[in-house]
């Protein structure tokens, strides 16, 4: 590697002495300091390497210019959720100057030089990839991050010009959700430099419409400030500076009912237009609270907004929703039930490879102990109505009154298929190494609520049907999910082609309207992220 840096050192001389340029002269009178960069890069990180192979071996950092332009720079990233106290840029400045001293040696500049370019490339890093391990924060996490490898000649390029943040969005996620959270982190640090919005009183009485209370006028402020009623609707407020000012009673009108009912659909809460205890405590939520979860969920984008392909199903775990993006542009949405807080539904990335219909459903042994157990001591007609039939491990079959139901062993359960079966009639599957999958289910009522987490960790589509014909449409594969059902039997039905699926938690997303919805943290997973994103940062000299 050093022999190749030095012929590219050498060739790039030879360059500037046949076709000078403006700082053609600088380079002549730093060759030795080209040398002795050529000659360190090969103690360096491949990533630091390949950077000045991108740049043919030419420091990046004589000019003051550059210097003070990457230090302004750095808190830009501020936009996307990252302290830019962690990359030092009052220090970059001071290294600099001290450069400009008599007293500064080579080895100084090459130190320096060497010093910036990390720090420029741990930038790119945490934009492109995030500045948190997501195996640190979540033990279970099976997902790659699989970003593409950093445009380094590009970068390089907009480095040399100057512009610094040009070089940033080159590592930025490109995908729309990424730019709509940052546009909504700076939405709400505006709200935040205003001084947030005013908190509503905590009392047992829900209002509701028509009602007449001297809280409706305090909500109509509170939810002109984030944007749900417009200013228009707000006027009968008059603009009023604090809230000693504002009248003592106010009309709950429709078109406050409307900005209310606007209000639960962006924080995932029944749209019933009725301020109850749920939803004044979500409009009581600090400004900072929020901008603290947008934080979170574009530290997750950096995760996850990479390399998916034109079609795929997405599971929205915090949201509660699954999309199925079409090869044809079209997009398939509808509601699930995940897991529950204790059985947490993973995020993960695999391809949906086959579909078992009318699937018999054996007992996982968590359920198993924790659930049936319980009611099968207290009720042995219990696994007879639910067609539970009781196996060894061999798989044959036992007769229930044979087994000591307080001492079982070497048994499991397995419940007959049918359209009461745990899993309904369609399931389909991925490899992954949590044992979840997509399922239909006959306890369709849950989809009604909405806030769904009630499952065991896999996670139930509602309208799966649907969505299976559909995979079966799109992957070539001959089969009629209908006809299949009606068989009563069970198969394993393979596509034709796989589908990529994404499961993945954000408790902050742009909905369907484009506005931001933040949805309740039910993992605790935020809390466990905010540290590790708040955590000092120890940049290597």
């Amino acid at each position: 590697m050093a022999v190749g840096i030095r012929l590219m050192t050498i060739s790039l001389s030879i360059m500037l002495l046949l076709h000078p340029t403006p700082s053609a002269h600088a380079y002549e009178r730093d060759r030795a300091l080209l040398e002795a960069l050529a000659n360190r890069l090969p103690t360096e990180q491949a990533i630091v390497q390949d950077f000045y192979a991108a740049r043919e071996g030419r420091p990046a950092w004589i000019q003051t210019e550059a210097v003070t332009g990457f230090s302004s720079a750095l808190s830009t990233v501020e936009n996307d959720g990252l302290n830019a106290a962690d990359y030092r840029p009052a220090a970059l400045i001071s290294m600099h100057r001290e450069l400009q001293t008599a007293a500064a040696t080579l080895e100084d500049q090459i130190q320096f030089e060497l010093r910036a370019s990390r720090l420029l490339l741990t930038v790119l890093h945490h934009l492109q990839r995030g500045k948190v391990d997501p195996y640190s924060v979540d033990p279970e996490w099976e997902t790659p991050i699989i970003a593409a490898p950093l445009n380094l000649p590009a970068i390089s390029r907009a480095i040399d010009a100057q512009r610094f943040e040009q070089a940033f969005a080159l590592a930025r996620p490109g995908a729309a959700p990424y730019q709509r959270l940052r546009a909504g982190l700076a939405q709400y640090r505006h709200l935040e430099r205003q001084g947030g919005w005013p908190e509503l009183p905590n009392r047992q009485q829900s209002l509701r419409p028509g009602d007449i209370h001297k809280d409706v006028a305090l909500l109509r402020q509170r939810l002109t400030i984030t944007g749900e009623l417009a200013v228009a609707d707000a006027d009968k407020l008059a603009a009023t500076p604090t809230n000693h000012s504002l009248p003592e009673t106010y009309e709950y009108d429709e078109d406050l009912v409307n900005a209310v009912r606007r209000f639960q659909q962006h924080h995932l809460l029944e749209e019933d237009g009725i301020v109850g205890r749920q939803t004044r405590a979500a409009m009581n939520v600090p400004v900072t609270v929020r901008i603290n979860q947008i934080r979170a969920n574009l530290e997750r984008a950096r995760w996850m907004l990479h390399g998916e392909a034109d079609n795929f199903v997405l599971v929205d775990i915090a949201g509660y929703r699954i999309s199925y993006f079409r090869p044809n542009g079209k997009i398939w949405r509808s509601r699930i039930v995940v897991g529950q807080p204790y059985r947490r539904t993973p995020s993960l990335r695999s391809a949906i490879t086959h579909l078992t219909i009318n699937p018999t459903w054996t007992v996982p042994p968590t359920i198993y102990s924790e659930d049936m157990l319980p009611r099968i001591r207290n009720d042995l007609n219990y696994l007879d109505r639910q067609n539970i039939r009781v196996l060894n491990f061999s798989g044959q079959w036992l007769d229930p009154d044979s087994i000591d139901w307080w001492n079982p062993g070497g048994i499991m359960l397995r419940q007959d298929p049918g359209p009461t079966n745990a899993l309904g009639q369609v399931v389909l599957r991925f490899p992954n190494n949590h044992s979840v999958y997509l399922h239909d289910t006959p306890s369709q009522g849950l989809f009604s609520r909405q806030q769904r987490a009630f499952s065991s960790g896999c996670i139930r589509v509602q309208g799966v049907r649907e969505l299976a014909r559909l995979l079966f449409e799109d992957t070539g594969t001959a089969a009629d999910i209908d006809s299949l059902i009606a068989e009563g039997k069970t198969r394993q039905v393979h596509l034709k082609r796989s589908v990529p699926v994404t499961l993945h938690y954000w408790t902050v997303h742009p909905g369907t309207d484009g506005e931001l919805v933040f949805r309740p943290d039910v993992y605790q997973h935020d809390a466990s992220l905010l540290r590790a994103l708040d955590r000092p940062l120890t940049l290597s000299k």
